[in-house]
C-alpha cells in the first residue's frame, strides 16, 4: 500500500514536471501565433483582379518576402504548439501506445 502511494506521488510530480512546461510552451506559441498572424497582411488575390490590377515582379517572388517568412512562423509555431499539447494529453491522460 505504501509503495503504491509512493510510485503515485513520483508520477504525480513526474507528471508536474512535463505538464506545466508543455503548459507554458503552448502558451506562449498561442501568443507569438496571434502576433504573427496580426502582423500579416490579408490575402485578397481574387479581389485584386477584379480591379484589373496585374502580377508584379514582387508579387510573383513572394517566397523571399518578409510575408512568406510570417506564414512560415506561423506553421512552424502550430506545428511546435501542436506537439506539446500532444504531450501535454498522453501524460495526463496516461495513454499508453
Amino acid at each position: 500500500m505504501l509503495y503504491n502511494l509512493l510510485a503515485w506521488q513520483m508520477s504525480w510530480e513526474w507528471m508536474l514536471a512535463i505538464c506545466i512546461p508543455c503548459l507554458v510552451i503552448s502558451a506562449l506559441c498561442a501568443i507569438f501565433i496571434i502576433v504573427v498572424i496580426m502582423l500579416q497582411q490579408s490575402n485578397s488575390n481574387g479581389i485584386g483582379s477584379l480591379g484589373g490590377q496585374q502580377d508584379t515582379f514582387y508579387s510573383q517572388n513572394k517566397g523571399q518576402t518578409l510575408e512568406s517568412k510570417l506564414r512560415k512562423l506561423t506553421v512552424i509555431a502550430v506545428a511546435v504548439m501542436a506537439v506539446f499539447m500532444i504531450i501535454f494529453c498522453v501524460v495526463v491522460f496516461n495513454v499508453n501506445f
